[in-house]
């Protein structure tokens, strides 16, 4: 089955916004660094040139062995750490949204975090009849899809990930962050090919357009999917004829119950909602908390630099935060243009003047506020008084809208946790602590940018771009114990 015009032009529709919303560099800003012509290190202008590029790669990669698998990773998180300031910066300059100190250490904490060989196994079963081995091996050349809220490190992750696994990959990156991922990639392609005689291993399309999207989606010698972005491309993936790895949207509501630490609930809240200006599709959406601890966590919240608006500001701040298109039927929708400002620009929409280091903007709501409703992805945080933890828990699911993304639940109640986390059966669930905490940044584990929720696989690693084959011996005497 092939991929339609139609869902691609979603697709599209969807990675263009930002474009149309003016993602050129002002005249102050410095100009990133200059891309090498198409076909140097890794940058391409077709798809057919990429993915035969690619291609070539992976069969030369394939035969070098896990250690040199091993170093190819290795010049990945080399790069992003030695030079996480200077392509932070390139990328906040390019996309416009979240903030620079959070981009900047997006990329050393995917170098640091991100899984590599070492996560890799062999499996074996020795009896009375033979042994056999089961081992993961490569698929070869996996297409990605990247998203502009995360340009870079998205791109990285998978990379350490893909490699690991011994394949190469072929990305069309979100057209509002593909400035960066063609910078990004050439440099990783120059240091591996330095260290293994390899290049185009992490290739990109300079300029992706509805072509490129459908070409990769749908072209022979690209054997696996791997799609981080919105409703629409996830859609068009899931449609594919290939395998597809979706990382798909969420809604993360938080419950804070009657028992919950609320200073370090409040902590948590600001730290994970404000990162990158609440970018994350992991990062905290809508709080739902028992009347009787409400208005003691709201005046905590502003101990930790969250500035609380009042109803009619944040009536003000609603108008213009979203946006209903035309005719009768027309749904309700975020504004583009204010996702991952800053909370002093967004206040001033709000009619509100806030200090510049304002981490978050939070206030009360009822349940049905398109704040809640919607994944906003700014930094403003709704909070809807609820009766008991039952109702918290209730209103949690229901705002999730089934996407079993993140969950995050402030309480020391035992039965309660448990409860919630059945309830909400969420790919990421996490208690007493921040969102960022599920994927390694004040919790343990392991990170990744592709977090796939639709298609189960979770938080992807390098056993997520393999296959399985089995290899057996029959014969007793392969058994020496």
């Amino acid at each position: 089955m092939q991929i339609s015009d139609e869902l691609i032009r979603g697709v599209v529709e969807e990675v263009l916004t930002h474009m149309r919303n003016g993602q050129a560099l002002s005249k102050n800003a410095a100009t990133p660094a200059s891309v090498l012509p198409a076909g140097q290190w890794g940058v391409f202008d077709d798809v057919n040139s990429a993915v035969a590029a690619a291609t070539k790669a992976q069969k030369a990669f394939d035969s070098m062995g896990i250690a040199a698998r091993k170093k190819a990773v290795d010049c990945v998180r080399k790069v992003c750490i030695d030079n996480a300031e200077m392509l932070g910066r390139e990328e906040f300059e390019e996309t416009k949204i979240g903030r620079l100190k959070d981009k900047v250490q997006k990329l050393t904490v995917c170098a640091e975090k991100t899984l590599g060989v070492e996560w890799l196994r062999t499996e074996a079963y020795a009896g009375d009849f033979g042994l056999t081995v089961q081992e993961f091996a490569p698929f070869g050349v996996v297409g990605i899809v990247t998203p502009v809220t995360h340009s870079l490190p998205t791109l990285a992750g998978n990379a350490i990930n893909i490699l690991a696994a011994g394949n190469s990959l072929v990305c069309n990156p979100h057209p509002g962050g593909a400035k960066i991922a063609c910078r990004g990639a050439q440099l990783f392609n120059q240091a591996i090919h330095k260290a293994i005689g390899v290049d185009s291993l992490i290739n990109v399309i300079r300029t992706p357009t509805l072509e490129s999207a459908k070409a990769i989606f749908d072209h022979r010698d690209v054997k696996l999917l791997c799609v981080t972005g919105g409703p629409a491309v996830g859609r068009a993936a899931l449609r594919s004829p290939k395998r597809a790895i979706v990382a798909g949207p969420g809604n993360p509501p938080v419950v804070v119950d009657e028992t919950a630490d609320l200073e370090n609930a409040a902590k948590s809240i600001v730290e994970g909602a404000a990162y990158d200006n609440n970018l994350l599709c992991i990062g905290e959406k809508e709080v739902f908390a028992v009347a009787g601890i409400f208005d003691e966590l709201m005046e905590a919240m502003t101990r930790y630099k969250a500035v609380r608006l009042n109803n009619e500001q944040i009536a003000k701040l609603t108008k213009a935060a979203f946006i209903r298109g035309e005719g009768e039927a027309s749904k309700l929708a975020v504004n583009k243009e204010l996702i991952g400002l800053d909370a002093a620009v967004l206040a001033k929409h709000a009619g509100l003047n806030v200090p510049v280091d304002t981490e978050l903007l939070f206030g009360e709501t009822d349940e049905a506020h398109p704040f809640v409703d919607h994944e906003q992805m700014m930094p403003f945080l709704p909070f809807v008084r609820v009766p008991d933890a039952g109702t918290a828990i209730a209103l949690a699911k229901k705002y999730e809208h089934g996407f079993r993304h993140t969950a995050v639940i402030h309480s020391r109640n035992v039965d309660t946790i448990t409860k919630m986390g059945r309830e909400m059966d969420v790919t990421l669930y996490v208690q007493n602590g921040p969102s960022t905490a599920s994927l390694g940044a004040g919790g343990e584990g392991y990170l990744s940018f592709s977090i796939a929720t639709p298609t189960g696989e979770g938080v992807t690693t390098p056993l997520t771009f393999t296959r399985q084959r089995r290899s057996t011996t029959a014969a007793g005497g392969m058994r020496v114990m």
